[in-house]
Protein backbone atom coordinates (compact mmCIF):
# COMPACT_ATOMS: atom_id res chain seq x y z
CA UNK A 1 0.00 0.00 0.00
CA UNK A 2 1.41 3.39 -1.02
CA UNK A 3 1.16 6.23 1.49
CA UNK A 4 0.60 9.75 0.20
CA UNK A 5 2.99 12.32 1.54
CA UNK A 6 1.48 15.45 2.96
CA UNK A 7 2.92 18.83 2.09
CA UNK A 8 4.26 20.65 5.15
CA UNK A 9 5.32 24.16 6.11
CA UNK A 10 8.16 24.99 8.54
CA UNK A 11 7.36 27.07 11.63
CA UNK A 12 10.00 28.18 14.12
CA UNK A 13 9.15 29.58 17.55
CA UNK A 14 12.24 30.35 19.60
CA UNK A 15 14.53 27.37 19.17
CA UNK A 16 11.67 24.96 18.34
CA UNK A 17 10.90 24.11 14.71
CA UNK A 18 7.91 22.15 13.49
CA UNK A 19 6.86 21.11 10.00
CA UNK A 20 3.09 21.47 10.06
CA UNK A 21 0.70 20.08 7.45
CA UNK A 22 -0.82 22.36 4.85
CA UNK A 23 -4.61 22.41 4.85
CA UNK A 24 -6.82 23.51 1.95
CA UNK A 25 -10.00 25.05 3.47
CA UNK A 26 -11.08 26.40 0.06
CA UNK A 27 -9.98 25.40 -3.45
CA UNK A 28 -6.66 27.02 -4.25
CA UNK A 29 -6.05 28.33 -0.71
CA UNK A 30 -3.62 26.47 1.53
CA UNK A 31 -2.79 27.39 5.11
CA UNK A 32 -0.43 25.86 7.66
CA UNK A 33 -2.40 23.83 10.21
CA UNK A 34 -1.08 24.54 13.70
CA UNK A 35 -2.10 22.18 16.49
CA UNK A 36 -0.92 22.72 20.06
CA UNK A 37 -2.57 19.55 21.38
CA UNK A 38 0.01 17.08 22.67
CA UNK A 39 3.12 19.10 21.71
CA UNK A 40 4.47 20.28 25.07
CA UNK A 41 7.75 21.62 23.69
CA UNK A 42 6.01 23.73 21.02
CA UNK A 43 3.42 25.03 23.50
CA UNK A 44 6.13 26.04 26.00
CA UNK A 45 8.13 27.81 23.29
CA UNK A 46 5.05 29.77 22.21
CA UNK A 47 4.13 30.61 25.82
CA UNK A 48 7.65 31.96 26.43
CA UNK A 49 7.22 34.26 23.43
CA UNK A 50 3.76 35.43 24.56
CA UNK A 51 4.49 35.97 28.27
CA UNK A 52 6.13 39.40 27.76
CA UNK A 53 3.02 40.48 25.82
CA UNK A 54 0.71 39.94 28.83
CA UNK A 55 -0.03 43.10 30.81
CA UNK A 56 0.84 43.28 34.50
CA UNK A 57 -2.77 44.04 35.47
CA UNK A 58 -4.28 40.68 34.52
CA UNK A 59 -6.42 38.60 36.90
CA UNK A 60 -7.71 35.83 34.63
CA UNK A 61 -7.17 34.28 31.20
CA UNK A 62 -9.99 33.13 28.92
CA UNK A 63 -10.03 30.98 25.79
CA UNK A 64 -12.32 28.83 23.67
CA UNK A 65 -11.96 25.08 23.46
CA UNK A 66 -10.01 23.08 22.21
CA UNK A 67 -6.70 23.82 20.52
CA UNK A 68 -5.96 26.96 22.58
CA UNK A 69 -6.32 25.24 25.95
CA UNK A 70 -2.72 23.96 26.27
CA UNK A 71 -1.32 27.41 25.45
CA UNK A 72 -3.69 29.11 27.90
CA UNK A 73 -2.79 26.59 30.59
CA UNK A 74 0.95 27.16 30.08
CA UNK A 75 0.53 30.95 30.26
CA UNK A 76 -1.68 30.68 33.34
CA UNK A 77 0.79 28.38 35.06
CA UNK A 78 3.73 30.67 34.34
CA UNK A 79 1.88 33.71 35.73
CA UNK A 80 0.07 31.80 38.51
CA UNK A 81 -3.34 32.74 37.12
CA UNK A 82 -6.61 30.90 36.72
CA UNK A 83 -8.34 30.58 33.37
CA UNK A 84 -11.82 30.00 31.98
CA UNK A 85 -12.74 28.01 28.86
CA UNK A 86 -15.80 28.77 26.73
CA UNK A 87 -17.20 25.53 25.31
CA UNK A 88 -18.32 24.89 21.73
CA UNK A 89 -21.41 22.98 22.77
CA UNK A 90 -23.69 22.88 25.74
CA UNK A 91 -22.75 20.37 28.43
CA UNK A 92 -25.38 18.61 30.58
CA UNK A 93 -24.00 20.16 33.78
CA UNK A 94 -24.37 23.76 32.57
CA UNK A 95 -26.94 25.82 34.42
CA UNK A 96 -28.21 29.01 32.78
CA UNK A 97 -25.18 29.35 30.47
CA UNK A 98 -24.16 32.51 28.64
CA UNK A 99 -24.56 31.78 24.94
CA UNK A 100 -22.67 33.78 22.31
CA UNK A 101 -22.79 33.39 18.55
CA UNK A 102 -19.50 33.60 16.66
CA UNK A 103 -19.27 35.55 13.43
CA UNK A 104 -16.38 33.76 11.77
CA UNK A 105 -15.29 34.20 8.18
CA UNK A 106 -12.76 31.39 8.61
CA UNK A 107 -15.19 28.69 9.65
CA UNK A 108 -17.67 29.45 6.89
CA UNK A 109 -20.44 28.21 9.20
CA UNK A 110 -22.12 29.46 12.33
CA UNK A 111 -20.71 28.53 15.69
CA UNK A 112 -21.89 29.13 19.24
CA UNK A 113 -19.85 29.44 22.43
CA UNK A 114 -21.24 28.39 25.81
CA UNK A 115 -20.09 29.58 29.23
CA UNK A 116 -21.46 27.95 32.35
CA UNK A 117 -23.01 30.57 34.64
CA UNK A 118 -20.74 29.48 37.51
CA UNK A 119 -17.80 31.07 35.66
CA UNK A 120 -19.45 34.50 35.63
CA UNK A 121 -18.46 34.94 39.27
CA UNK A 122 -14.81 34.28 38.35
CA UNK A 123 -14.95 36.91 35.57
CA UNK A 124 -16.94 39.59 37.44
CA UNK A 125 -14.82 42.73 38.05
CA UNK A 126 -11.69 40.98 36.73
CA UNK A 127 -9.09 42.11 34.20
CA UNK A 128 -9.17 39.39 31.56
CA UNK A 129 -6.72 38.49 28.79
CA UNK A 130 -8.16 36.55 25.86
CA UNK A 131 -5.92 33.80 24.46
CA UNK A 132 -6.15 32.01 21.12
CA UNK A 133 -3.83 29.75 19.15
CA UNK A 134 -4.58 31.32 15.75
CA UNK A 135 -6.64 34.40 14.85
CA UNK A 136 -7.84 34.99 11.30
CA UNK A 137 -11.00 37.11 11.11
CA UNK A 138 -11.13 37.70 14.87
CA UNK A 139 -14.70 36.40 15.14
CA UNK A 140 -14.03 33.98 18.00
CA UNK A 141 -12.00 36.61 19.87
CA UNK A 142 -14.88 39.11 19.52
CA UNK A 143 -17.36 36.52 20.81
CA UNK A 144 -15.14 35.84 23.84
CA UNK A 145 -14.92 39.57 24.50
CA UNK A 146 -18.71 39.86 24.44
CA UNK A 147 -18.92 37.02 26.98
CA UNK A 148 -16.45 38.78 29.28
CA UNK A 149 -18.42 42.04 28.99
CA UNK A 150 -21.72 40.25 29.67
CA UNK A 151 -20.09 38.66 32.74
CA UNK A 152 -18.98 42.01 34.16
CA UNK A 153 -15.27 41.67 33.41
CA UNK A 154 -12.86 43.86 31.43
CA UNK A 155 -10.74 42.66 28.53
CA UNK A 156 -7.31 44.23 29.04
CA UNK A 157 -5.47 42.40 26.24
CA UNK A 158 -5.83 39.89 23.44
CA UNK A 159 -2.99 37.50 22.58
CA UNK A 160 -2.56 34.72 20.06
CA UNK A 161 0.27 32.54 18.90
CA UNK A 162 -0.37 33.28 15.24
CA UNK A 163 -2.45 35.52 13.03
CA UNK A 164 -3.58 35.02 9.45
CA UNK A 165 -4.18 38.17 7.47
CA UNK A 166 -5.06 41.34 9.37
CA UNK A 167 -7.74 40.87 12.04
CA UNK A 168 -9.61 44.11 12.78
CA UNK A 169 -8.76 43.85 16.49
CA UNK A 170 -5.63 44.80 18.39
CA UNK A 171 -4.06 41.41 19.11
CA UNK A 172 -0.50 40.72 20.24
CA UNK A 173 0.82 37.76 18.26
CA UNK A 174 4.14 35.98 17.81
CA UNK A 175 4.06 35.14 14.10
CA UNK A 176 2.00 35.24 10.94
CA UNK A 177 0.71 32.16 9.13
CA UNK A 178 0.71 32.76 5.39
CA UNK A 179 -1.93 31.77 2.87
CA UNK A 180 -0.14 29.79 0.19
Amino acid sequence: MRMETMETYPIQIGSVTRRVPLHEPFPGVRIPLVDFLGDVEFVRAMAQELLPKLPDEVDLLMTAETSSIPLTHELASARELDYVVARKRRRPYMVDPIIQEVDSLTLGAGEVLWLDRRYVERILNKNVVLVMDVVASGGTMKALEKMVNRSGGRVVARVAGFHQGEPDLEIATVAELPQL
